[in-house]
């Protein structure tokens, strides 16, 4: 009984690696540049971003590069992981039609793997920020925690649209517009000090503001997180977390019919 209790334990895991790993091998198969395109994205949006908010429309923020990086990293692991997660089970339906295969592994996949993708980038962050005379403090030990808190709200999210693009499919259309809008919502190439006082409460709503201005404070700053945003985040995601679960779970016995 204790070996089965392992084996049950451990096999969740091993899944989940050997899909990430097959995931980012199989991206890049063939591809002379291989995990380096994973960087070239981000690395294109800053040099355009930088060029238009410092030269064009200068926004005249300190360190604007590092500033703007920061904010570029979080924001594609979100759109990436949620993307992906919209469609997994459906571009899996081979894998869901499996007997006994853990359908709710599949969104958990697109989340960790944009989430190696992410950690390749931070590197170049620390460079930039290096090259600016950015030095790191203690308060950088946070900075899992607040990645682990990004992790698990994408998840939650995840599960929900990847439940409803099941039955709907226009879902993958309709989070493609939600993330065209939420990425200016988001202060991603701009301060959330430029905001009109009058709006700005009901811009704080948008838990991704939360998210950015954490791993900026940490990072950029070197002090800690504003702690009531990253609370309402936290207990959203654990709103969000347990209920994507309980919807996934009652309509993944009726995936491999509707697919």
């Amino acid at each position: 009984m204790r070996a089965l209790a392992k084996r049950q334990l451990v096999y969740p895991w091993d899944l989940l690696r050997q899909m990430v790993g097959r995931d980012v091998k199989l991206r890049y198969r063939g591809s002379f540049l291989g995990v380096a395109w994973s960087l070239l994205n981000p690395l294109a949006q800053l040099l355009v971003f930088s060029f238009v908010f410092r030269f064009v429309l200068p926004l005249n923020i300190p360190n604007y590069t590092s500033f703007l990086f920061i904010g570029l990293l979080v924001w594609n692991w979100f759109q990436s992981s949620l993307m992906g997660a919209t469609t997994v089970i459906v571009d899996g339906r081979a894998l869901i039609r499996r007997p006994g295969f853990p359908a709710a592994i599949l969104p958990l996949v697109s989340v960790t793997t944009n989430l190696v993708h992410f950690l390749l980038a931070l590197p170049i962050l620390f460079l930039f920020l290096w090259l600016t005379d950015i030095q790191t403090q203690p308060v950088i030990l946070l900075l899992p925690f607040i990645m682990a808190l990004q992790a698990l709200f994408t998840l939650g999210l995840g599960f929900l649209v990847a439940t409803f693009h099941v039955s709907f499919r226009d879902t993958q259309h309709l989070v493609g517009v939600f993330l065209f809008l939420l990425f200016y919502l988001t202060p991603i190439f701009y301060d959330v000090t430029i905001i009109p006082p009058q709006y700005l409460a009901l811009y704080r709503l948008n838990p991704l503001l939360h998210l950015v201005e954490a791993y900026r404070a940490i990072l950029l700053y070197g002090v800690w997180p504003p702690w009531p945003g990253l609370l309402g985040v936290a207990l959203l995601t654990a709103v969000l977390l347990g209920l994507g679960l309980v919807i996934f779970r009652r309509a993944s016995s009726r995936f491999a019919e509707e697919l």
